[in-house]
């Protein structure tokens, strides 16, 4: 039986399973032990002639051969890894090996002669028992994949070969089995499928070069980012994919990091198939033989070409102005840091300039902040012409740009770029079907002259531009001393301002305005006083810019008006033919959006049973110049309600003939700079001539301020002049002292 088995193991194991080393061992073993049993046999057989002494000592001998055959046999199995049964046609075990007593946990002796249904769960017996009966009838090996529990619970994979096994004659006598455990080869396959999956599927680029960088595959994805397929690359060093963008070093420095870690991490800029340069993040890996040399090498890469643009464009939106493209002030900043210390090393000076737009507010406010915008373009990009490449040209925000000019050798260069500003931004704004004008202030310090830290410097050019606007604008002016003192007196006069009102410090005087026929006192312009505690009275010159940056003067006019209506309301008592006071508002006053404190006036006037007649507003020609829906409503709104509108400094700004006609304007100041000269300049005395007479003929009345002599005023009322204002006939003084005035006044005789 053993021989039989041997030969059937033979011929199935050769043919449908792959032998182990101790399978080959097996059978050059056994052949070789038969082989010389089958000599040993024949030379008995032909001795048997001899005598049945020899014949007895033969068997003895054949007996143990055949002991020591079946312990061979019994070895060799036992030694072998692979499970080993063998089963009657029926399904009952004959034998089998150690390796499969430990799968089923019995010894052999338990094993012999029981079936798969004594020691399997009844599912699985039944399935094998199919599988053998199927194999026995077609008489046809099997192979199958078998995944088993061991009694320890541990879980195997069994590659199971079933083969049947028959006599010289052709009976069937059962059937051989051998499992090998493939568990860790197919745990390797399953990793390999994985792998392949990922390869096939990543969205990373993959390529695989072989130890001289030659490319031997790729996946999909590289194919989609590089436009390149297998064919076209296989065989060719990755440097086709050179964009240009890097240089030698740089490549120099990636294969020194490969030669010596077998690593490199980065990104690069490439170039795909059709020619476009792409950005992407790039690993390459070394893979190395068992003997520690190259094998090849694996790129792993990913398209970063939108990630690169959005984070520019996040950089430039944080760095640079997205109106006109200049640095912005945050940029702005770090350059003049830069440049700062460049200076300091290299022993130079840097001149900063900035620049406000003036009369901006007006047209942006008028045109509209589209057109607003079109001018904020144009402007930079003259600004930008006088600049040098190595200037830095900045919008810090609004209608304020600068200038840094670093490498400073003279105040020459300066002057020279800052005149070149101030004449490209007077000339004309071509701005679609409108057209604007527009000036420009400047302010100059100079690093280390002035200061040498960006927060001291920024201040001094701002106070020096503040001094150009004061100057006339269309200027510029350098930063002094006195302009920082200047400035730390504006801040303490500002801290002081914010408590004024509350404090009761603010006084309203009166200066009359007489009637230039009769010489009566007709009307009072209201003139606000700053009572300091510490500095004394403070004129309005220096205070009211101040209130007005800060939004104060809205509180500050608003008590003004409330004011001078109360002594209105007592001196038209006084005045049987009736009387007035104008009070100056801030073109802020009109600005501000909503209707609240035009409507809070009206009512204070109702609650005094005031008419509306009994009060003058006064603005400036500018407001009118920009007047929008704000400025226009509330002009309309006191128009309705009877208030009168007077025209202060008629003559100085854009006058307009159209403005007084479309805001039923009832009065016009002319400024006191033409009237300081009436009797020294004909061209003065023709303007305010003509002034009087365009205003009588729109039906309004004309009043002239800073009538300080008596020729002036009669040149006045011989020119028609309607009103006179000014020292000649009284100063602002406190309203007490203008009662007692104009009582004075009603009871001289006419």
């Amino acid at each position: 039986m053993h021989r039989l088995l041997l030969r059937q193991l033979q011929r199935h194991l050769g043919k449908d399973f792959l032998p182990t080393e101790q399978w080959q061992a097996f059978f050059q073993v056994i052949s070789a032990h038969y082989e010389e049993i089958d000599r040993e046999r024949t030379l008995l057989e032909n001795a048997l002639v001899v005598n049945s002494q020899e014949l007895t000592e033969a068997n003895s001998h054949l007996r143990v051969q055949s002991e020591q055959e079946h312990a061979l046999l019994r070895s060799v199995i036992d030694s072998i890894p692979d499970l080993l049964f063998f089963k009657t046609p029926e399904g009952a075990y004959l034998g089998c090996n150690r390796a499969f007593e430990k799968y089923i946990g019995l010894p052999e002796s338990a094993i012999i002669g029981k079936t798969d249904f004594d020691f399997l769960d009844t599912a699985l017996a039944d399935t094998l028992q199919k599988t053998d009966q199927q194999m026995l009838a077609l008489r046809q090996p099997s192979l199958s994949e078998e995944w088993v529990t061991y009694p320890d619970h541990s879980r195997v994979c069994l590659e199971m070969l079933r083969t049947p096994y028959a006599s010289m004659n052709g009976k069937l006598l059962g059937l051989i089995g051998i499992g090998r455990d493939i568990t860790e080869r197919k745990r390797l396959e399953d990793e390999m499928r994985v792998a392949t999956m990922v390869y096939q599927h990543s969205d990373e680029g993959m390529l695989v070069t072989d130890a001289n960088n030659h490319i031997i595959a790729i996946n999909p994805s590289c194919s989609k980012i590089t436009g390149y397929s297998f064919d076209e690359v296989v065989g060719k060093d990755p440097k086709i994919f050179n964009s240009g963008r890097q240089d030698k070093n740089f490549f120099q420095e990636m294969w020194l990091a490969l030669d010596t870690t077998g690593y490199w991490h980065g990104e690069i800029w490439d170039r795909r198939k059709n020619g476009e340069i792409y950005a992407k993040r790039l690993t390459i890996n070394t893979l190395y033989t068992d003997a520690k040399s190259v094998h090849g090498y694996v790129a792993l890469f990913s398209d970063i070409t939108e990630q690169k643009q959005s984070e520019e464009l996040i950089w430039k939106q944080a760095n640079f102005d997205t109106l006109t493209g200049l640095p912005n002030r945050r940029m702005f900043r770090d350059r003049l840091e830069q440049e700062l210390k460049k200076e300091h090393r290299a022993g130079l000076s840097l001149a900063l300039l900035l620049i406000d737009l003036d009369n901006f507010k007006e047209i942006n406010d008028t045109l509209g902040h589209h057109v607003g915008d079109e001018l904020l373009v144009e402007a930079a990009r003259r600004i930008s012409t006088c600049a040098r490449e190595s200037d830095t040209v900045a919008r810090l925000g609004g209608d304020e740009f600068t200038i840094v000019l670093p490498h400073l050798v003279n105040s020459s260069h300066v002057e020279r770029v800052a005149w070149e500003v101030i004449t490209k931004l007077s000339e004309p704004f071509y701005l679609g079907s409108e057209v604007a004008y527009l000036s420009a202030s400047i302010g100059v310090t100079l690093y280390p002259a002035d200061a040498t830290e960006v927060e001291q410097l920024l201040k001094n050019a701002d106070q020096a531009m503040y001094v150009a606007k004061n100057q006339g604008r269309k200027c510029f002016s350098y930063f002094t001393q006195s302009l920082q003192e200047s400035a730390q007196n504006r801040l303490r006069l500002l801290k002081d301002l914010h408590g004024a009102l509350a404090a009761k410090q603010f006084k309203v005087y009166f200066q009359p305005i007489v009637d230039l026929t009769t010489g009566r006192i007709r009307k009072a312009e209201a003139l606000l006083r700053w009572q300091h505690p510490e500095r004394g009275m403070v004129g309005p010159i220096e205070f009211i810019p101040l209130a007005e940056e800060t939004g104060l003067i809205m509180e500050i006019g608003d008590w003004v008006f409330r004011e001078s209506a109360l002594w209105v309301k007592r001196w038209i008592e006084l005045c049987p033919d009736g009387f007035q006071v104008s009070v100056n508002t801030s073109p802020v006053q009109f600005r501000e959006e909503g209707n609240v404190y035009v409507q809070a006036w009206l009512n204070h006037l109702s609650r005094l049973e005031l008419a509306g007649q009994s009060m003058v507003i006064e603005i400036t020609e500018g407001l009118l110049l920009n007047a929008d829906s704000r400025v226009t409503y509330k002009l309309l709104k006191f128009r309705d309600a009877g208030v009168q509108v007077a025209i202060d400094d008629f003559g100085t700004g854009y006058s307009s003939l159209s403005y007084l006609k479309k805001f039923d304007i009832d009065y016009l100041k002319i400024d006191q700079s033409f009237v300081r000269n009436l009797a020294t300049d004909p061209n003065d005395m023709a303007l305010s001539e003509a002034i009087i007479v365009m205003a009588h003929k729109l039906g309004l009345k004309v009043i002239a301020e800073g009538v300080e002599t008596e020729q002036q005023r009669n040149l006045l009322a011989q020119a028609g002049c309607d009103f006179g204002q000014g020292y000649l006939f009284a100063k602002p003084m406190p309203p007490e002292e203008f009662e007692a005035m104009l009582q004075r006044d009603l009871v001289v005789p006419s």
